[in-house]
């Protein structure tokens, strides 16, 4: 049975191998290179530090999935503004578990007092594509093979969700 719950520091082996094995086998991400524990530390720490919310799905003791808001900019004027991220461990994509966490990331973001969250998503990931339109994200640009990954050019969606 899956379970929601904030992220904890040590959540972030499980939180990586998830995010690892997006970069190498999707364009979820457009990194190519695996990150250390050392860089997903920082991030941890940097958004415990500045209170930017981080969840985890957990199914006993491991982690299925997570999802966080991030700095959209660091410019001031943006500071009501982030960028969400929601990435599922392989056995458990299409099981309803990035549902599980939208609303809780959604939530916090309204308690951090953002006034909008963006989502910028590959073009061919229909699923979630459908996981953000489902919460309410309205498609705001499509922007034409600004990635490249895996030998060929990639579009990215941004979707928008404008917080009352």
């Amino acid at each position: 049975m899956i379970r929601i719950r904030p992220a904890e520091r040590g959540d972030c082996p499980g939180i990586l191998d998830i995010y690892n094995d997006a970069v190498l086998t999707t364009t979820a991400t457009y990194d190519y290179n695996p990150r250390s524990l050392t860089h997903r530390e920082a991030w941890f720490d940097d958004h415990q530090k500045t209170g930017l919310p981080i969840f985890v799905a957990v199914d006993g003791k491991k982690i299925a999935g997570w999802s966080a808001i991030n700095h959209y900019h660091d410019r001031v004027g943006y500071r009501f503004t982030g960028e969400n991220s929601v990435y599922i461990a392989p056995d458990w994509r299409g099981k309803g578990v990035g549902k599980l966490l939208m609303e809780p990331i959604i939530e916090a973001g309204r308690e951090y007092g953002l006034h909008a969250i963006i989502a910028a998503i590959d073009a061919t990931n229909e699923a979630s594509l459908r996981l953000h339109r489902g919460f309410g994200f309205l498609p705001v640009g499509h922007f034409k093979k600004v990635g490249y990954k895996f030998g060929r050019w990639l579009d990215v969606i941004y979707l928008e969700l404008l917080l009352p």
